[in-house]
């Protein structure tokens, strides 16, 4: 999808850990939490998205995201 997406992950391994963020590339984005390369999520990955929402304009995925 094209767009800013705002999403929602969950940790595979503490189900109670949740992370909100945003890009433009989910997969790439996925990518780097599930390897470590993101400091607030490297101690609980692996993650897994349970929510993306995709916005046309980046200021409102950012409103969104707040």
């Amino acid at each position: 999808m094209k767009g800013t997406c705002v999403y929602l992950l969950r940790s595979l391994n503490e189900p109670s850990h949740h992370y909100i963020g945003r890009t433009e590339d989910l997969k790439r984005r996925l990518a780097e939490h599930n390897r470590g390369a993101v400091g607030h999520t490297r101690k609980y990955r692996p993650w897994k998205v349970v929510v993306a929402v995709y916005f046309e304009d980046p200021r409102k995925a950012a409103a969104f995201e707040r």
